[in-house]
């Protein structure tokens, strides 16, 4: 998702007014204190927060707020202990060690990638499931990496300084450099290190990560899809669930297994209807901070826009499949993924389009900026900058098509492409200092970048032909078949002609090749004649072209004006409120509870025989071989899945569930259909998370799948 944008903010205090009047005017009364005669007082608003709504800072946590609700107050070593023992997935997912040996727990779809990358044609993990029986079996993921966040630090007062005074363009790039400069001092060039500044409540606060880095993960056991999907997108953001989401990797130091100091230990029995938990982990974003013009946009534009590109990919992976077991196997992470998203964004959409919701999100803004205007501090503040958000969105919406195909790569949906890019950025950003570099090839980030290109992640070339050959054919319907940048790529080929030869030609599938050109740098690149790299050369003046103007005229101002705005909500509502979700960690409390919807009553827990009864021999509610087999050994009443309060979103997927000790009685790997409203607001009586419970795992590890090497690393 996009935010940002800016123009100079002119803050007089009766100007900044949109459409309000004296009363010889026609249109709405200004507030009081804008200049009528007969103006009211204009009410301060209030911030309320909604049942067990919030996706904590875990140095910022409401201790006494959760006693309030459910009894318990953790102390500092209880925080530091949860934070040390939570872990990021670089695919955009949550986890946790679960023992001193550097074993972590995460979903199986937060896995899926590396156990398809580890499959073949001979051997498909994914289908069959993956069990190593002694260390020796783990195998490593390609490109894989897991972060534990060891220190935050509040740099808000160096930001500040850094862009004090400054606007557009001038704006971007001290901020730009500030973060560049303070990630580098914070990593050191340690390549076990990664720093990350994090822009909390849209830029009214700033801290500064520091993770420690793993990039030796090993898987060590997944289930077969059919238990970890069951149930398939017909049963995805729905409830009851029967899903054994779970899949266990090993971090490795220095080729044996990582010692880990703080971890999770496994609760000894199922939670209860009624019990506190609390979910640990990465929420992916939200967008219960944006303005009404930004949600407009993503109502009306962006949202709409996405499910269409996302049916039409769909459709496009999904023909691809029938063509053989292989094809289907190779698109299926793909797929999974696109599925996913086309529910989760009709269920943000249907939620903004929602009349009710989004008349209570406007009279929210509305009693805000009332506020604001009738307070001439405040105003002298913010006075202009929701304005200003709204000239940024319009400036966006003319940008928006040749930004997303040539910076955000939706016109090269390609491995190839994609590494042929990073070898050109990253030799060109290599001669930069490192305060001007762009974000992404900053010295905090080599190692990163290196990970990513020399990764041995395998690549089909019939797969590439497909996906960039597809994509080429947006880039001509989006910019449309005149556009110069279309007639350079193209020339007189097809887009299917263009991906095909490229494809045949490119030699960066070879390692060695890669590697090459990675330490050879700028000049390398440079003499390369690969066609990616060319056709990457071809497009990147006009990439990085229009991502200035999204930053200068966009981002920029969405940012310094979100400051703002931030600043005078820090004023106006004290610090009760939480900041919007960034993929960094957060705690979420809440309790094991079900809801209630017209036409039903839906209880918290469903049970490991409730599967049985679901199965049908057929996709997507067949039940795997060794579940069958291992059916007479089950004990049927165990609870399986699980529902709670917890406020969650992407992200979350992988994140433990855990009890006022500390120890695990839930993995995270879903929400209700009502949860994907809470991209914008959370809904107490039906916003719910989805999570197997420990019982369910622990429980199948020992009758189904005979893992006693993780039963007894799990061991309470």
């Amino acid at each position: 998702m996009v935010r940002r944008a800016s123009r100079v903010l002119a803050f007089s205090f009766v100007g900044a007014l949109v459409g309000c009047s004296g009363a010889d005017r026609m249109g709405p009364p200004c507030p009081a204190g804008s200049g009528s005669a007969d103006a009211k007082p204009v009410p301060k608003p209030t911030y309320a927060l909604h049942g067990d709504e919030g996706m904590w800072l875990l140095n910022e946590f409401p201790a006494a707020r959760l006693k309030e609700l459910h009894g318990f107050e953790p102390d500092q070593a209880w925080l530091d202990h949860v934070r040390l023992g939570a872990v990021r997935l670089s695919v955009g997912c949550s986890g946790s060690f679960v023992s001193p040996s550097g074993l972590v727990m995460t979903n199986h779809h937060c896995a899926h990638e590396c156990i398809q990358q580890l499959s073949t044609k001979a051997k498909d993990f994914v289908a069959a499931g993956f069990y190593a029986a002694s260390e020796k079996e783990e195998v490593k993921c390609p490109g894989a990496e897991i972060a534990n966040l060891v220190e935050i630090k509040d740099v808000t007062v160096a930001m500040n300084e850094a862009t004090r005074g400054l606007t557009d363009k001038a704006y971007a790039d001290a901020q730009r450099g500030a973060k560049n400069k303070l990630e580098q001092e914070c990593s050191g060039g340690d390549a076990k290190l990664r720093c990350e500044v994090v822009t909390l409540y849209r830029g009214g606060k700033y801290h500064l990560y520091k993770y420690k880095r793993f990039q030796d993960v090993r898987l060590v056991f997944a289930p077969e899809a059919a238990i970890a999907f069951f149930g398939g997108d017909p049963d995805n953001f729905n409830f009851p669930r029967y899903d054994l989401d779970v899949s266990f990797l090993r971090v490795y130091e220095n080729g044996s297994p990582a010692k880990i100091d703080h971890y999770f230990k496994w609760a000894p029995s199922a939670a209860k209807a009624g019990d506190p938990t609390f979910v640990v982990g990465h929420p992916g974003s939200t967008s219960r901070e944006l303005t009404i013009s930004q949600l407009v946009y993503q109502r009306d534009v962006h949202l709409p826009e996405r499910l269409i590109e996302l049916s039409e990919l769909r459709g496009v992976l999904t023909e691809f499949g029938t063509k053989g077991a292989e094809q289907a196997r190779i698109a299926n992470d793909d797929l999974f993924g696109v599925e996913n998203s086309i529910k989760a964004l009709k269920g943000e959409h249907g939620a903004l389009t929602e009349g009710a919701f989004f008349s209570d999100l406007e009279a929210q803004e509305n009693a805000l900026r009332a506020y604001v205007q009738a307070t001439p501090e405040l105003a002298a503040i913010a006075g202009g900058a929701w304005d200003s958000i709204a000239e940024a969105r319009k400036a966006y919406r003319a940008m928006r098509g040749a930004y997303d195909m040539l910076e955000r790569g939706r016109g090269f949906r390609s491995k190839l492409f994609a590494h042929a890019r990073t070898l050109l950025r990253a030799g060109t950003e290599a001669q930069k200092p490192n305060n001007e570099r762009l974000r992404e090839y900053s010295e905090a980030n080599a190692q990163s970048i290196r990970s990513d290109v020399l990764s041995e992640e395998p690549i089909y070339d019939e797969y590439e032909v497909l996906t960039l050959g597809y994509s080429l054919t947006k880039l001509r319907e989006v910019l449309g078949p005149d556009h110069p940048i279309v007639k350079k790529v193209l020339g007189d080929k097809s887009p299917k002609e263009l991906a095909a030869s490229l494809v045949k030609d490119s030699k960066l599938k070879d390692l060695k090749v890669r590697t090459a050109l990675l330490d050879g740098g700028k000049n390398a690149v440079d003499a390369s004649n690969d066609p990616m790299i060319t056709l990457a050369k071809l497009v990147d003046g006009d990439a990085r072209a229009i991502r200035r103007d999204f930053e200068e005229k966009v981002q920029g101002v969405e940012q310094r004006s979100g400051e703002l705005i931030s600043k005078v909500k820090f004023q106006v509502y004290g610090s009760t409120a939480y900041p919007d979700a960034t993929f960094t960690l957060r705690l979420a409390y809440g309790k094991v509870d079900g809801w209630t919807e017209p036409g039903r009553t839906v209880p918290p827990f469903t049970v490991i025989g409730g599967a049985f009864d679901r199965a049908t021999g057929r996709e997507p509610f067949a039940l795997p071989k060794k579940w069958l087999d291992a059916k007479p050994t089950l004990d049927l009443t165990v609870p399986f899945d699980m529902s709670l309060t917890n406020d969650i979103i992407g992200g979350n997927s992988g994140s433990p569930v855990l009890d006022k000790e500390a120890r695990i009685v839930g993995l995270i790997f879903d929400g209700n259909l009502h949860s994907l409203g809470g991209e914008f607001g959370y809904d107490p009586a039906l916003n719910r998370s989805i999570a197997v419970t420990n019982t369910a795992l622990t429980h199948a590890l020992d009758k189904v799948y005979r893992a006693q090497r993780i039963l007894d690393e799990l061991k309470p």
